[in-house]
């Protein structure tokens, strides 16, 4: 009985596994057939030929663009003026301006105790009249000898002495005219006066301090004027020219205007660089000591240009796609320069001729096929020759 039942699980078995491997064959043979169908072949071919994209395409255009110069360096004074006493042992009695102070030429900025330089001018005024009287003196000693001595009355020795006695006098006022005009000078030098018009950028006087002569008192920003030092390489520096215009950001965000002043007819030993002088305009928040960066104008210069677009950037090189004639996209390397909104110009590596795709470059494979969706008024192949 045991041995009847195995025997029939054995055919059912059996039976299943053949089933199987029917439903396995005839499932191969359909697909088989399907795809040896005439229409799937149609179909292969038809997606091995068709378009990788629809792009558009454009030529390159020749437009006259600003050379830009990209610099950055410190801003300095124009030109520091030094205030300083011209006397010694004199103390400060008076201070007018602090820093930041805006003065003009002659203004006065301090004031030195002249109590002592006033006396000592009075001491000279009675001087110069004590040597007037005397020189008064001799002079009437001389007329009144030489009116005796018509007759000879008198010795000449004793002429001599008279004519030497109101060249004395003379000298001794001449002398003391002198010190009179020292004693004057001296107490204009009480007066500490700005030599030109300007920012007071430091002060060093102390109200009450003795001070030396030559001792930095004060130190301006003549004319108020700051200029920006540039810093330029010797292949930079030999494009710039002094009256060309240029324009910086300020730490502060804003810009200021400038002019070149002066190029630096030398470069540094240790750097190998020059420096530019660029005159900002006053006005425009420039501080000395500040450090800008900004851009100096060479004038224009023809460019020949594609839209941003068409550049495509792989392994730290730029390419375009160029059409021929059977609509194949083909990579060119170029080498790229200015940008100017969203055109860049191309230095080298392009030819006005070619058809450049205009975007979607990216997605192109070598020698791929395109559909054209429209082109610019400038088509011509793009030719085999690179």
């Amino acid at each position: 009985m045991i041995s009847k039942a195995l025997s029939n699980r054995k055919r059912v078995l059996a039976g299943v596994v053949a089933a199987a491997v029917l439903a396995a064959g005839f499932a191969w043979r359909v697909s088989l057939g399907v795809a040896g169908t005439p229409a799937a072949r149609t179909q292969g071919q038809g997606s091995e030929s068709a378009s990788a994209l629809t792009v558009q395409v454009v030529s390159a255009e020749t437009q006259t663009w600003p050379q830009p110069l990209q610099a950055s360096g410190a801003l300095a004074a124009w030109q520091e003026i030094i205030v300083s006493p011209e006397t010694s042992g004199l103390r400060i009695a008076e201070l007018l301006v602090d820093v930041g102070s805006t003065v003009r030429r002659g203004q006065l900025m301090a004031r030195l105790a002249d109590g002592t330089v006033k006396a000592e001018l009075r001491k000279q005024e009675a001087l110069v009249a004590q040597a007037r009287a005397s020189l008064g003196q001799a002079g009437t000693n001389l007329r009144r000898a030489q009116a005796v001595d018509v007759a000879g009355a008198l010795a000449p020795q004793k002429m001599d002495e008279y004519r030497a006695n109101e060249a004395t006098a003379q000298a001794s006022l001449a002398s003391a005219q002198a010190d009179l005009e020292s004693a004057r000078l001296k107490l204009s030098h009480t007066r500490i006066v700005a030599a030109d018009d300007g920012v007071v950028a430091s002060r060093s006087a102390v109200l009450g301090n003795v001070v030396n002569a030559g001792a930095e008192l004060f130190r301006l920003v003549r004319q108020g004027r700051v200029e920006w030092r540039a810093e330029l390489d010797a292949r930079q520096l030999a494009n710039v020219r002094v009256g060309q215009g240029a324009r910086l950001v300020l730490p502060s965000g804003m810009n200021a205007d400038g002019t070149v002043r002066l190029v630096s007819p030398t470069l540094s030993a240790t750097t190998g660089r020059g420096t530019v002088y660029v005159s900002l305009a006053p006005g425009q928040g420039a501080q000395a000591g500040q450090f800008a960066s900004g851009t100096i104008d060479l004038g224009s210069r023809a460019a020949i240009t594609l839209p941003q677009s068409a550049i495509v950037l792989r392994d730290g090189r730029s390419y375009v796609y160029v059409l021929d004639d059977q609509q194949r996209a083909t990579s060119r390397v170029i080498t790229v320069g200015r940008r100017h909104g969203d055109r860049v110009e191309v230095v080298s590596g392009l030819e006005p001729r070619w058809r450049v795709v205009a975007s979607g470059g990216a997605f192109l494979s070598e020698g791929a096929s395109v559909t054209v969706a429209s082109v610019d008024a400038r088509p011509a192949p793009a030719g085999g020759d690179r």
